[in-house]
């Protein structure tokens, strides 16, 4: 199962920098240097709700699903 966070990209259209993202969401510099790097694991519901609100997106919108090749055809 591909998941992967958007946050980079939605970083990059916004010209955003990871400073800009933590005065706006509260969430701290390395795990939104982590997150915009799609390098990390998990998410807890705080970072993604102060994110949400932060930059004012649904959860939808930094999360997304990539089906693997075998689970596209079934």
């Amino acid at each position: 199962m591909g998941i992967r966070c958007r946050l980079g990209e939605i970083m990059t259209e916004r010209k955003l920098m990871n400073k800009d993202v933590v005065a706006l969401t509260g969430v701290s510099r390395n795990t939104i240097t982590s997150l915009a790097a799609n390098a990390t694991k998990r998410i807890d519901y705080d970072t993604l709700g102060a994110l949400c609100k932060g930059l004012g997106v649904l959860p939808g919108d930094l999360i997304e699903y990539i089906p693997e090749n075998n689970e596209e055809s079934r």
